[in-house]
């Protein structure tokens, strides 16, 4: 089976399409509907509507109970006014959705525990990049019984091995950081237990024309998107 893992769309809805067109047999969201882009309704819409498996990202949790996002210092500003957009566009559905998402999930694959959630296992503010030191990343994982863990959030992809563990980063649909432009995600297999990084074209200019004429701060998110980073 291929598991399609998607993650930190930020209502880029075009990005979400392009990766959903990936084959695949099964999906999982790890996360980040919201905030930075145009079209958190219709990307939340498609998750419900396609019932697929959702995790609570650190944005979902920041728009459901107006809370801090406690993101990055250089996104922070970009986040808080694109949230008060947000709000305005959600509807009382798409809200309790984000409310009722989990913090992670567990699932058996081929006699392998696969675990997924949003940051690290401790909590969805954690990140976990290529380059986290292995003993921090260690501290993270000390306690979960698993032997592969999916993990979003930093919106860098990686696959790396820490002793028995592999971890998978998908990195981002909406908001890839890592300086390709093009939307991110993976494909696990399940009869093979390997992992590999896709990368996806999307309608990046069709995303910037409604940026430019709905949200705030428009240039400055328009340029992260053709900068990818």
């Amino acid at each position: 089976m291929r598991l399609l893992i998607i993650s930190d769309i930020h209502g880029n809805k075009e990005a979400l399409e392009a990766v959903m067109a990936v084959p695949h047999d099964d999906v999982i969201c790890l996360g980040d509907i919201v905030d930075y882009g145009p079209s958190p309704c219709e990307c939340i819409d498609l998750l419900m509507e396609q019932k697929i498996p959702t995790i609570m990202g650190n944005h979902d949790n920041a728009v459901a109970f107006r809370m801090d996002c406690r993101c990055s210092y250089a996104y922070k500003h970009l986040s808080q006014s694109t949230r008060e957009y947000t709000w305005k566009v959600l509807n009382d559905v798409q809200l309790e959705f984000l409310r009722s998402l989990p913090m992670d999930i567990k699932r058996e694959e081929n006699g392998k525990m696969l675990y997924f959630t949003h940051g690290s296992p401790l909590s969805f503010y954690d990140y976990i990049k290529p380059d986290t030191p292995e003993k921090t990343i260690q501290e993270y994982i000390k306690d979960l019984a698993a032997d592969f863990i999916f993990i979003g959030h930093s919106h860098l992809p990686f696959i790396r091995k820490i002793k028995t563990v592999t971890l998978v980063n998908p990195g981002s649909v909406g908001q890839p950081r890592d300086g390709n432009t093009r939307a991110s995600c993976a494909i696990f297999d399940t009869d093979t237990l390997e992992a590999e990084i896709v990368r996806v074209e999307y309608d990046l200019e069709s995303v910037s024309r409604k940026i430019g004429s709905k949200m705030p701060n428009a240039d400055e998110l328009i340029a992260i998107l053709k900068r990818g980073y």
